[in-house]
């Protein structure tokens, strides 16, 4: 199965982005972060196993009910969203949305490539 995937992420993946980085980073760092990925007009793609890398995270599991729900729509020929990345010079690359897509993905081929917003902070 094929993973496809829209061009650029959907309004509800920002809010939940700033609901995470709100928890990991200081307000004002993560005020910047979401701007900033609001702001991109473009997306860049990097391998599923090197998102989950470079964050230092595993891929969930087929039955967590996320990436379930994500394989369903592929299963349906919907495309997914492109994740929501912030860079971070004090520790690991933030997945700040698009956790459970990632996941999806590296299920499907580990090597898959998925496409991301990126912001600094």
């Amino acid at each position: 199965m094929n993973v496809e995937w829209l061009d650029m992420p959907e309004p509800h993946d920002y809010r939940a982005a700033e609901d995470y980085l709100r928890l990991v980073l200081d307000h004002k760092r993560a005020e910047h972060a979401v701007h900033e990925l609001r702001e991109a007009k473009h997306t860049r793609r990097w391998k599923a196993k090197d998102i989950l890398r470079a964050a230092e995270l595993d891929p969930l599991p087929a039955d967590n009910e996320g990436v379930a729900a994500k394989l369903a729509k592929l299963r349906e020929g919907k495309p997914l969203a492109p994740v929501l990345l912030v860079q971070r010079d004090d520790g690991p690359l933030i997945v700040a949305d698009g956790y459970h897509r990632v996941s999806a993905a590296h299920l499907q081929d580990e090597s898959a490539e998925v496409p991301a917003i990126e912001a600094g902070v």
